[in-house]
């Protein structure tokens, strides 16, 4: 009877996993299983994949069947799942499905769950990861909104702050005086530069000599001297 529905559960296997599954004997095989994962936009890689060994037992499906789990050969190991160090925490998630299905044909339920267990466990490893991310996000988050915060507002604060800013003001307008008054300087010092001896005089920007004085008061009454000569 055990025989008999080994051969046909093999033969139904067969046709829904054709290019998954490998004989080993006429009691053992191996099942492909290619999990579904999420893989990031610029990941190439290929998905991971269990190799499921199924060894039928004589009593089988009356006696639960001996199964192991493998790593295809050569294959790259994945990020979240190291098949050698989570081989005893997936197969002992199928005890509870062997035991519900015992009497039965059961690979093809095994088979379904050992995947969906081994990516639930993928999941909740990405998942915790990207948590421990988003609390260091959170974190820096609140550190850089900690910086524009500041403190509380008070009277005295304002009134100090109020202080300060009038007082920069008041400096900074009489900077710009200063530079102002000294632009102006240096313009008429310029002008002046370029105005002849006559102008100066003119506008009075240079005066007589007091040896300049004296020469002329002297010429002047020498010419007096001449002139009462003449008329004697």
């Amino acid at each position: 009877m055990g025989i008999e529905e080994q051969k046909e559960e093999r033969e139904v296997l067969e046709a829904i996993f054709p290019e998954e599954i490998t004989d080993v004997s006429e009691t053992e095989f191996r099942v492909a299983i290619v999990l579904d994962v999420n893989q990031h936009e610029n990941d190439d890689s290929e998905p991971p994949t269990i190799i499921l060994n199924v060894q039928y037992p004589p009593d089988y499906p009356d006696e639960a069947p001996r199964l192991d789990i493998s790593a295809p050969p050569n294959s790259v190991k994945h990020a979240h799942l190291d098949i050698q160090d989570d081989k005893t925490r997936l197969l002992s998630s199928l005890s509870d499905t062997i035991e519900e299905n015992l009497g039965m044909a059961m690979i093809f339920t095994l088979v379904s769950t050992l995947k969906d267990g081994a990516e639930l466990l993928i999941s909740e490893r990405k998942g915790a990861i990207q948590a421990l991310k988003d609390v260091e996000a959170q974190k820096i988050e609140e550190e850089e909104n900690r910086k524009f915060q500041g403190e509380a507002v008070t009277r005295e604060r304002f009134l100090a702050w109020r202080d300060k800013f009038r007082k920069e003001l008041a400096d900074e307008e009489q900077r710009r005086t200063e530079e102002k008054e000294a632009d102006d300087k240096k313009r008429r010092i310029k002008e002046e530069k370029k105005l002849t001896g006559k102008e100066l005089w003119q506008q009075g920007l240079v005066g007589k000599s007091a040896d300049e004085d004296d020469e002329g008061s002297d010429a002047l009454a020498g010419f007096h001297k001449l002139k009462l000569e003449e008329t004697s």
